[in-house]
């Protein structure tokens, strides 16, 4: 006796004991588990964008904040990359993207570039203190552990 399929397009019917089993030739009416996986990562990456969105636009006029300050606001500790990352596919013009520096207090931008210059000039406007580029006196996130064990720069 030969092996009966139950499997794939060239699957035996049987004996229609299996009710509930789809006719042949009718489509699957369940979505794969990557598919769903891959619209769950969408939604959270998403959440992600938009939590780091808002803490930037909270930052007040003539504050700044680092890479890593906004993500661990933003319910995203260590994901300082992400926040570069966000700020790099910004299309919004009102976003205060000036005030996100460097955990050092230095633009991220290379020295005398037309975004370095623009950075620059903005935070000066906001009253910032700005000295080659850098923040004199760049606020330290909680529990920053070179700031405990160095001190401010």
């Amino acid at each position: 006796m030969a092996a009966r399929r139950t499997h794939g397009p060239l699957a035996d019917p049987g004996d229609g004991a299996g009710a509930g089993r789809r006719a042949a030739g009718q489509p699957r009416a369940r979505v794969s588990k990557r598919a769903a996986s891959v619209d769950a990562a969408a939604d959270a990456a998403a959440q992600a964008r938009e939590r780091i969105l808002a803490v930037i636009r909270a930052i007040p006029r003539g504050q700044v904040m680092g890479y890593g300050q906004v993500a661990a606001k933003a319910g995203l500790p260590g994901r300082a990359r992400l926040t570069a990352r966000v700020l790099g596919m910004n299309d919004d013009p009102d976003l205060p993207w000036h005030r996100v520096l460097r955990s050092d207090g230095r633009i991220a931008m290379p020295e005398g570039s037309r975004g370095w210059r623009e950075q620059n000039q903005r935070l000066r406007a906001e009253g910032v203190a700005m000295e080659r580029g850098r923040v004199r006196h760049m606020p330290r996130g909680e529990g920053d552990l070179d700031a405990a064990l160095w001190g401010p720069l």
